[in-house]
C-alpha cells in the first residue's frame, strides 16, 4: 500500500468580462425621468430641442444617463444575495471585523468576549436588514406599480432553481465538446456566420418587374406617435444604448426629433450607421442537445430608435399591399387560433361524412435566416411598393454587422448578408410578403392552405391531390431560394381507407404521423382531442412550476398569486380549446387539475375541508 501526502490548489474560475450598462430602468419613476430631463435640458444650454444630428443627440443622451441614472458594475448577480444591505449592517461588520483584530492581537478574555458580542450583533442587525427589505418587497409588490415586479421575481426564482443556469461549453461541427473561452466564441461565429451568409440554390429571374415611381409624403408626428406607442418598455437594448424609454421621458421633444430625423432618412435614403450593428443572443429552443449550435435560434438585439423607423415603415406598407387570405401570421384581427380552428372544422365535417382527408405539414429550413434577399426586392416591387420604400429596405439592410454575445462572452463581429433581420420589428410583415407572391399560383383557398408566417399546412380530399400540391408548393419555394425539409415535414390522413400509404416528395416518402402539433395545439388523424386536453393539463403544469417560487411563497398575497395564475398558468392551460368540442368529462379534469394548483398555491389541502368555491373568491379565480 502506497501513502502519500498532496497539496491540491483549486483554481479559481475566471469570469468573462460583462459589459457595464446604464440603468436606464430607472426611468419608469417620473422623479427621475423629470430630473433626466432637467439634466438634459442643461446639457443643451437650456434647449428644449435636441441636436439635428443623430450621432451627437445620441451621446448627449447616453452621457446624461450616465450621470443621472448611475452605470451598474457589469458583474453577475451570483454568490451571496445581499440585495437587503444597508449601512446599520456595513457598520456592524466593520466594527466586528476591528474587535476579530483586536482578539488576534491581545488574545485576552475580554477582547474574545467583546468579539463574540460584535457577532451576535451582526447576526441580529442582519435579520433586522432582511426582515425590512423582505417587508418592503412584500408591501410594494402589493401596490399597483409593484406588480409587474412580482413577475420579475418569478423569473428570476425559476432561474436560481435550475441546475444550470448557463451553458459555458459547446460542441463543434465533429461533435467535440469546446471548453475554452477562445474556441467556444469561434464556434458561435463560424456557426452564425455561416448561417446569416450561405444561400439555397435558386433560379435566377429573368423577367424585370415594372417599378413604381412615385412621391412620398413626408412622415408626420402622428406616425411617430403611434409607433412609440407600440413599443414596449422594459426590452433589452441594442448596441446604441439609446433604448426606447428614454424617448417616452422626453415626450413631445423625442417626437419633434425622431420625426426630423425620420424625414431625413426618408429622403437621404441612408439610416445612421450605428444602427447597422446588432448583437445576437442565442436562445436555447428547449428541444434537443444544449450543447449544440443548432438547436439555439438567434435573436438580434437591435437598437430601438431603428425599430421605432421601422415601424413607421411598416405601418405605410401594411396600407399599400394586401396579404392574401390564407396568411394568419401577424395580420391584423388573425391569429393561431383562427387557423387551428379552420383546421379543427375542417377535420369534424370530414369526420362526420366519414370521408378522407389528407393533410401535409409543410416545414421550412431555415426560413428566415436563409431568405434571398434579391427576391425579397422583387417581391416587394411586384406587390406594387413604391420604389422608394424599396431602397429604404435595402439600406436597413446594407452592410449589416452582428457580434454574437454567449455566456463566455461576446465574439468577432462578422457580415449579415442573407436572410430578414430576427427581432426585427419589419420582417414577419417581409416575409409575409416574400410567401405570398412566391405562392401566389400554388394557394387554394383557406382553409384548404394555411399559413401561419413559415408554418403551412395544404389539405386535399385524396392523396395524390396533396402530393400533387406538394410538389408544387417545393418547386414554387425552392426555384426561389426557400427549401422544404425533408425531415420535418410530416403527412396526417383523417379516416383513412388504405392504411400504411404516404406522400412522397421527389421520390422520398414523407414521414407519416397519427397526430401533430400545430401551432401548438395537438390535431389528431381520428379528430379526437384527447391527447391535446392532457398536454393542456401538462401545459398548465409546467406553467405553474416556472411561477412556483412566487405562487408557493407564503407572504405573497391571494390576489396577487391569482392575478398571477390568471396571467401565466390559466393561458397555458387554456390555449386553443376554443376550437375543441371538450366533453363534461374532459372538462371535469380540468377543473380538478386546477383546483390542484390553487390549493397548492394557498398551502390549503383537501384535509382542511375548505369548499372550492371559497379558495376561488379568495385567489378571485372565477
Amino acid at each position: 500500500m502506497v501513502v502519500c501526502k498532496m497539496t491540491l490548489e483549486v483554481r479559481k474560475k475566471k469570469r468573462g468580462k460583462s459589459e457595464k450598462k446604464t440603468k436606464w430602468w430607472k426611468l419608469k419613476n417620473e422623479e427621475t425621468c423629470e430630473e433626466f430631463r432637467q439634466k438634459l435640458r442643461q446639457v443643451l444650454g437650456g434647449q428644449d430641442e435636441l441636436p439635428d444630428d443623430w450621432e451627437t443627440t445620441a451621446e448627449v443622451i447616453r452621457e446624461t444617463g450616465r450621470k443621472v441614472l448611475g452605470v451598474s458594475s457589469g458583474k453577475r448577480k451570483e454568490g451571496k444575495d445581499t440585495w437587503w444591505w444597508n449601512e446599520e449592517v456595513q457598520e456592524c461588520v466593520q466594527r466586528k471585523r476591528l474587535a476579530r483584530r483586536k482578539w488576534d492581537v491581545e488574545r485576552t478574555e475580554e477582547s474574545r468576549q467583546e468579539y463574540k458580542e460584535a457577532q451576535r450583533r451582526v447576526k441580529r442587525e442582519v435579520a433586522k436588514a432582511k426582515q425590512k427589505a423582505y417587508d418592503e418587497l412584500y408591501d410594494r409588490l402589493d401596490t399597483k406599480e409593484g406588480e409587474k415586479d412580482l413577475y420579475r421575481l418569478a423569473r428570476q426564482r425559476d432561474r436560481d432553481g435550475k441546475d444550470v443556469q448557463q451553458v459555458r461549453v459547446i460542441k463543434d461541427r465533429d461533435g467535440k465538446v469546446l471548453t475554452t473561452q477562445e474556441s467556444v466564441q469561434k464556434r458561435w461565429k463560424e456557426y452564425f456566420e455561416e448561417l446569416m451568409n450561405e444561400e439555397n440554390d435558386r433560379e435566377r429571374r429573368e423577367e424585370d418587374v415594372d417599378v413604381v415611381e412615385q412621391e412620398i409624403a413626408e412622415i408626420g408626428k402622428d406616425e411617430v406617435r403611434k409607433a412609440l406607442k407600440r413599443m414596449k418598455s422594459g426590452k433589452a437594448v441594442g448596441p446604441d444604448d439609446v433604448p426606447v424609454e428614454v424617448w417616452k421621458c422626453l415626450g413631445e421633444t423625442a417626437v419633434e426629433f425622431l420625426t426630423s430625423l425620420f424625414n431625413r432618412i426618408l429622403e437621404s435614403e441612408k439610416m445612421p450607421e450605428e444602427w447597422r450593428r446588432s448583437v445576437l443572443v442565442p436562445i436555447f429552443k428547449n428541444k434537443g442537445d444544449t450543447q449544440n449550435c443548432s438547436n439555439y435560434r438567434g435573436i438580434k438585439l437591435m437598437s430601438h430608435t431603428m425599430k421605432l423607423w421601422e415601424r413607421v415603415v411598416e405601418a405605410r406598407l401594411r396600407k399599400k399591399v394586401e396579404i392574401c387570405e390564407q396568411q394568419y401570421g401577424f395580420m391584423p384581427r388573425k391569429s393561431t387560433t383562427d387557423a387551428i380552428f379552420a383546421l379543427r372544422m375542417l377535420m369534424e365535417k370530414y369526420r362526420d361524412g366519414q370521408k378522407e382527408l389528407h393533410c401535409v405539414f409543410v416545414d421550412l429550413e431555415k426560413a428566415y435566416d436563409r431568405v434571398p434577399r434579391e427576391e425579397l426586392w422583387y417581391c416587394m416591387r411586384s406587390s406594387g411598393v413604391a420604389e422608394k420604400y424599396v431602397r429604404l429596405v435595402q439600406d436597413m439592410y446594407e452592410r449589416s454587422m452582428t457580434v454574437v454575445r454567449c455566456a463566455v462572452g461576446q465574439t468577432e463581429e462578422f457580415k449579415v448578408e442573407v436572410g430578414l433581420h430576427q427581432g426585427s420589428a419589419l420582417s414577419p410583415f417581409l416575409f409575409a410578403m416574400l410567401m405570398d407572391r412566391l405562392t401566389d399560383e400554388v394557394r387554394q383557398e383557406s382553409p384548404w392552405t394555411m399559413m401561419f408566417g413559415d408554418d403551412i399546412v395544404i389539405c386535399s380530399e385524396s392523396r395524390e391531390q396533396v402530393e400533387e400540391q406538394l410538389e408544387r408548393w417545393r418547386f414554387a419555394l425552392e426555384r426561389r431560394g426557400m427549401k422544404v425539409s425533408r425531415s420535418k415535414t410530416e403527412y396526417m390522413c383523417l379516416n383513412e381507407r388504405d392504411q400504411g400509404r404516404s406522400v412522397r416528395l421527389q421520390g422520398a416518402e414523407v414521414k407519416k404521423v397519427q397526430e401533430f402539433k400545430y401551432l401548438g395545439s395537438t390535431v389528431q388523424c381520428d379528430g379526437e382531442c384527447g391527447k391535446e386536453m392532457k398536454r393542456r393539463v401538462q401545459a398548465g403544469w409546467s406553467g405553474w412550476r416556472k411561477v412556483s417560487g412566487v405562487l408557493c411563497d407564503r407572504r405573497v398575497s391571494a390576489r396577487l398569486k391569482g392575478k398571477v395564475y390568471k396571467t401565466v398558468v390559466r393561458p397555458a392551460l387554456l390555449y386553443g380549446l376554443e376550437t375543441v368540442a371538450v366533453r363534461k368529462r374532459q372538462e371535469a379534469e380540468m377543473e380538478v387539475a386546477e383546483m390542484k394548483m390553487l390549493r397548492f398555491s394557498l398551502g390549503v389541502t383537501r384535509l382542511d375541508r375548505i369548499r372550492n368555491e371559497y379558495i376561488r373568491g379568495t385567489a378571485h379565480v372565477v
